[in-house]
């Protein structure tokens, strides 16, 4: 029930859409309930029992059924005085097919809003999921699907879609149908309508019994469909590595056993779902059928002041509970499987971001860098392990110091506590003497430049990767950023140009391509600190000299810290700090260290050693 409220508050603002919705469903079931009010003037004609009278006229207008009834037979019985019946009959006709187009003309505006407010309803959602997803830490990545959030965004928002139009039938127009069919049985029937109220119930039990578990049954399988889509995702993107490693097999063993286990859920949920309509409508039929019984018996005893033609109607009139019987009993299914996604949605949306701007006070604005990136004690763990360990390190403005070290060292997130990706848990990290945390995070992060070993791009033109986040980019500083990456010969003889799209994740050039495209990308900022972490790892030799030449143009007269493995890399850095199991071991020039310390010369080993490779590729 919580969940449920939580989705009426998020629609509140779109309230205002209400009242147009009650008057519209009102006016439609007003023209609705007539259409079968004057079936019994159309049936005492073709029965030839209608009285010969004369109707006053009703008077002044007054909006009241006395009025509107009055109307009517004042109208009835005149044409049938000047006509005769058949000219009764063409009026009752020519009335119904009005008050038939007026009904549904009613109809149709109250589902236009209708459509209004779940389109609207939809949007907000995913706005909002997408907001909270783009302001998680990045570490929240680490360790969540990707194919569940997507089909959180995807698949349990549509659900929810559902839901939110089949709560309006059921709290709103339903309702107002059932109460306007059974105010007009009661005023053909009393005994019939409460016979019939008694029967109707026992419907209402026997559905509950079966939706009543296809809340929790929802919820498992939007579960499965999310890792079934993350499977999917998977296999794409490693395509080559799956082919490569003859892995095609097993990756399908596994897509089937997903799918096979979301079929048996949602076959599940289909059955029960299935069930609730042909069920209310057997029971709903047998009340029908008790009515007749009942009601015949009345007519056939002349008890009850029955006439035949009121009798035919009101066993139409009864059979129209039916629909929207069904259509509540159906809406309640939907619901339980919308709450059920709702509640994954909330979920998404409760995950709190463990790294925001301070909420206690006013943030330090912050224009360029003028001193220097201190890390004062700094400590960091995931979950219960620590990564990083009191380090305190000093990177001055203008100056670059590299990272060295194994992998799993903690370089790379002793980077990323830079552009506040995660914050540590011990310690402080400060900007100029501020604690980073007191800074106005997006105008830190504007004068920061990140180029990392995966040269992630964007399936869009080479011109919008190179100033991406820039709504009108600039095309000459585009250029001038490309050219200082050494990146502006190959892209000039691209099909397009700057236009060439450049295909998903970039995949239409070469990862040295690739790689001096993000380094444009951090170029086009200028930004007066850079991020390099393991820039060249994942390139050939050729690849990397262009790479190379291009970082050493762009580090000059910027604050620069690099994470790299290889000798060439590091060699020219003001400081070189070697770090082991998250702690700073060592740090120094590349000849004091090579002078005193072990550790370093090891890794200088391994690097010499890659380079060897790499040039015995050549």
């Amino acid at each position: 029930m919580n969940t449920y409220w939580r989705l009426v508050q998020f629609a509140r603002p779109l309230r205002h859409y209400i009242p147009q919705y009650l008057f519209f469903s009102v006016a439609g079931i007003v023209f609705g309930v007539a259409n079968f009010t004057l079936l019994i003037p159309l049936l005492n004609l073709i029965f030839d029992t209608v009285p010969v009278a004369v109707a006053d006229h009703p008077g002044a207008f007054r909006f009241d059924e006395a009025y509107i009834k009055g109307l009517f037979l004042y109208h009835f019985y005149g044409v049938m005085a000047d006509g005769g019946k058949m000219a009764a009959l063409r009026f009752v006709c020519a009335t119904v097919l009005l008050s038939v187009l007026l009904s549904n003309t009613f109809r149709y505006l109250s589902q236009r809003l209708l459509n209004g407010l779940r389109t609207m309803v939809v949007l907000r959602l995913r706005q909002a999921l997408f907001a909270q997803l783009s302001s998680l830490h990045v570490h929240f990545y680490h360790k969540e699907r990707a194919g569940n959030l997507i089909s959180v965004v995807s698949n349990d928002v549509t659900e929810v879609e559902h839901s939110i139009v089949s709560t309006f039938q059921v709290v709103l127009r339903e309702p107002l149908v059932l109460l306007g069919y059974l105010l007009l049985l009661l005023r053909i029937s009393v005994d019939l309508t409460v016979f019939g109220l008694i029967l109707l119930p026992v419907t209402g039990v026997v559905i509950g019994s079966i939706t009543r578990r296809l809340r929790r049954e929802a919820g498992t399988g939007q579960e499965l469909l999310g890792r079934l889509i993350s499977s999917t995702q998977e296999a794409i993107s490693g395509i080559r590595i799956i082919k490569a490693f003859n892995a095609l097999a097993a990756v399908r063993t596994r897509f089937d056993r997903e799918n096979s286990a979301y079929r048996q859920v949602l076959k599940s949920i289909f059955h029960r779902k299935e069930l609730a309509s042909p069920v209310s409508e057997v029971m709903g039929i047998a009340a029908v059928l008790g009515i007749i019984l009942y009601g015949g018996s009345l007519v056939i005893q002349g008890r009850g002041g029955l006439s035949a033609s009121e009798f035919i109607t009101y066993i139409i009139l009864f059979s129209q509970l039916l629909p929207p019987a069904k259509a509540m009993t159906a809406a309640f299914t939907n619901i339980q499987r919308g709450l059920a996604a709702a509640d994954r949605i909330f979920d998404l949306l409760d995950r709190e971001d463990a790294v925001q701007e301070r909420k206690d006070g006013p943030t330090v604005p912050i224009h360029t860098l003028n001193e220097a990136i201190e890390w004062v004690d700094v400590g960091f763990r995931y979950g219960d392990e620590w990564v990083l360990r009191h380090i305190n390190l000093r990177l001055e403005k203008g100056k670059t110091v590299a990272l060295v070290g194994h992998s799993g060292s903690g370089k790379s997130t002793l980077a990323d506590l830079i552009p506040r990706f995660m914050d540590s848990q011990e310690g402080s990290l400060r900007v100029d003497g501020v604690d980073v945390r007191d800074l106005k995070l997006s105008q830190w992060r504007a004068l920061l430049g990140i180029v990392g070993q995966d040269s992630l791009l964007f399936h869009d033109s080479v011109l919008a990767n190179i100033a991406f986040g820039d709504e009108q980019p600039d095309r000459a500083r585009a250029e001038e950023a490309a050219r200082v990456a050494y990146a502006h010969e190959f892209i000039e003889a691209l099909p397009q140009g700057y236009d060439t799209p450049v295909g998903d994740r970039g995949h239409l050039l070469s990862g040295g391509q690739r790689q001096r495209l993000c380094i444009a990308r951090a170029i086009y900022r200028n930004p007066p600190v850079l991020i390099l972490d393991e820039a060249t790892s994942a390139l050939d030799t050729e690849s990397e000299r262009w790479v190379q030449a291009a970082l050493a143009r762009i580090m000059i007269e910027r604050t620069s810290l690099v994470i790299a493995h290889r000798l060439s890399t590091v060699q020219h850095a003001d400081r070189i700090v070697v770090l082991d199991r998250g702690r700073i071991v060592a740090e120094g020039t590349h000849e004091e260290l090579l002078a005193r310390s072990a550790r370093y010369r090891r890794f200088i080993d391994g690097a010499s050693d890659d380079l060897m490779s790499d040039a015995s590729e050549v």
